[in-house]
């Protein structure tokens, strides 16, 4: 028998492809905001005179109002339509953005930080409920990896470009012209994208906030999920903050040639993710995502454990660990959208973003206080941040073939 490929004249379809470019572009605006303050890392130690400890708890602030929005979130969000949800809480992001760029001192920028974390933090529940809601589970991992590729194009596109624009001018055009582009964005949000109420209609929507929370916790399943989820945070993250710096300050890059480490990483996984997804929808999520944790293991170990090097072998090791990351978090992330029906898939992902947040802060928060700087201005013990992201990589994938879909 003869496989039927989908019909892309199908009006359905055609308005899948449309949520998921918007989506996509969210996405890119709420990935983008958050990744930039990496390769600023060594700059923001400069202007703003301040320690890697100081540097992380900017990053730790962002994910530590992320995790208190969600949570509270995730107690009415199930009520509202998702067109008009997502409207928002773009728009309070967008207004996080621009304070961000306006902002005069550390203490103002880690203020404008927390309160851009506190929408970020939703967006990212809301992107994966309309995922969840709109594309069915034999084709969501494709879905799931096409929009995840906006953290790619962030990387090819958006970081490059502002890592320029931040050495060409200052640490504030990034963010001000983010919060230009994201205020564009909103309006498209508006005009093109469809009312989302389909979740309204089921039976099982909960009313009672307290009740949204017991029925989620007191769901083995879910609690799995949950755990699943900060442990792989843990696996990933803790990594990532110190990548930018330890290469200007260990290897030798010089600020514009950081960039080179987001462009051609990001470079790859444009082409990566997607076929992550179709491998996930073919040969089984909990299956692809294991494979590809065995070599983000590889990965790991070489980046945290690199002693000077040449720059192109430097990016060779940087690069392989944003496919092989990026690329297990597409299965992942599929499902843990299954693992819950529709009617409170919202509230549940806004407790699994609040949740991944909290792993973000603690990743975060957990190399601050292992990083050190030597005499020479170069970072130590890097290295141990790598064995505890090895260390969280394999419980995950223990948890991974655990989850349960339920749709």
């Amino acid at each position: 028998m003869v496989k039927k490929s989908p019909n892309i004249s199908d009006p359905a379809i055609g308005q899948e492809r449309i949520i998921l470019f918007l989506l996509a572009v969210v996405q890119f605006s709420h990935v983008l905001d958050f990744m930039i303050i990496m390769p600023l890392g060594a700059q923001f130690m400069r202007i703003f005179d301040i320690s890697p400890q100081q540097f992380s708890l900017i990053v730790s602030s962002y994910a530590g109002t992320a995790f208190v929005v969600s949570l509270f979130g995730a107690m009415f969000i199930d009520r509202f339509d998702r067109k008009q949800a997502l409207l928002y809480t773009f728009i309070g992001f967008t207004i996080g953005t621009l304070a961000c760029g306006m902002a005069s001192n550390y203490y103002f920028f880690l203020i404008a930080r927390s309160l851009t974390g506190a929408f970020g933090g939703l967006l990212s529940a809301l992107v994966l409920s309309i995922i969840g809601d709109t594309i069915p589970l034999k084709r969501r991992g494709h879905a799931m990896g096409m929009v995840m590729t906006a953290f790619s194009v962030a990387s090819v596109v958006g970081i490059p470009v502002s890592i320029y624009l931040a050495a060409a001018t200052n640490w504030r055009t990034p963010f001000l012209s983010l919060g230009g582009i994201s205020f564009i964005v909103c309006i498209f949000l508006y005009t093109s994208l469809p009312p989302m109420r389909r979740h309204l209609e089921g039976e099982g929507i909960q009313r009672n906030p307290i009740k949204v929370m017991t029925n989620i916790f007191g769901d083995s399943n879910q609690r799995m999920a949950l755990l699943f989820t900060i442990i792989l945070m843990l696996g990933h993250f803790t990594i990532i903050p110190f990548i930018a710096p330890y290469m200007q300050k260990n290897i030798g890059f010089s600020d514009y040639e950081v960039s080179y480490i987001y462009f051609i990483g990001g470079l790859m996984t444009v082409f990566c993710l997607p076929y992550f997804g179709k491998l996930a929808d073919r040969h089984g999520h909990a299956r692809v995502f294991t494979f590809a944790s065995f070599f983000a293991l590889l990965s790991i170990f070489a980046i945290t454990n690199l002693p000077p090097v040449s720059i192109a072998l430097a990016l060779v090791a940087t690069s392989s660990v944003f496919v092989v990351a990026s690329g297990r978090n597409v299965p992942a992330t599929t499902m843990v959208t299954s693992v819950v029906r529709p009617e409170t898939r919202g509230s549940f992902m806004s407790v699994r973003a609040s949740i991944n947040e909290a792993g973000l802060a603690i990743s975060s928060f957990i190399a601050g206080l292992i990083v050190t700087e030597n005499a020479d201005g170069s970072l130590a013990n890097y290295q141990y941040v790598g064995y505890v992201a090895m260390l969280m990589s394999i419980l995950a994938i223990a948890i991974a073939w655990k989850l349960k879909v339920v749709e």
